[in-house]
């Protein structure tokens, strides 16, 4: 069950912050934020999207492999609106890692679950794979998220934890296979600030990673 957080106002949702996420294993200097894999999708990795609230939108249906297995752990809420923010807000990290796979950072279903100006930072964290020519493998659970609605439920927070033990990226050209360094903290706190567009679809509006955050 999703833990109901104290409210807050939209415009503190808004507050730009910085998209830390970076590929694993590709020698960034300042990997404090290095990941191996921060997507999300259902327990069948190869299931098509299951829709979130507000079923006469067209929302893009999103695949991804059996070699990068993501999961859920309680991610569901009682209260319908958090239950649309965690359909979206899951189905967002889905397209990312989607798009990382396949190698398109121009990723047309990525950007159906941001804002513009969310789309740009994901653009950038997507290229942090692809650039290097990295896709992800393995395997990472998504667990203890919570979710934050405004006063008039049009902008929402929402966090969780990911275990990055068993995920890895691979090269595309050579095949090296490379986990986060020893010693590194498998677990990262994200925290995504998301709006509710015209449609009603919940878009990511900025990301924040910390690793070691889920230990707080």
């Amino acid at each position: 069950m999703v833990r109901r957080a104290l409210t807050t106002t939209a415009a503190a949702f808004a507050t730009t912050a910085a998209l830390l996420l970076t590929a694993c294993g590709g020698g960034d200097d300042s990997s404090s934020d290095d990941i191996k894999g921060a997507g999300s999708s259902s327990s069948s990795p190869s299931e098509a999207a299951s829709p979130s609230a507000g079923t006469d939108v067209n929302r893009p249906v999103i695949k991804l492999p059996s070699s990068f297995q993501l999961t859920f752990e309680n991610w569901t809420s009682s209260d319908p609106v958090e239950q649309a923010v965690l359909n979206d807000g899951k189905e967002q990290l889905r397209a990312g890692y989607e798009a990382i796979i396949e190698n398109d950072p121009e990723s047309k279903n990525r950007a159906f679950y941001d804002t513009k100006n969310g789309f740009l930072q994901s653009r950038q964290w997507i290229r942090t794979y692809t650039d290097k020519n990295l896709t992800v493998i393995g395997k990472l659970p998504v667990f203890d998220p919570k979710v934050t609605l405004s006063k008039d439920k049009a902008a929402a927070s929402l966090s969780y934890c990911t275990d990055e033990s068993e995920a890895s990226t691979k090269n595309r050209k050579t095949g090296e296979v490379k986990g986060n360094p020893a010693g590194t903290d498998p677990e990262v706190l994200y925290v995504i600030s998301m709006g509710k567009n015209a449609q009603g679809v919940w878009q990511a509006v900025s990301a924040h990673s910390e690793r070691g955050g889920c230990a707080k």
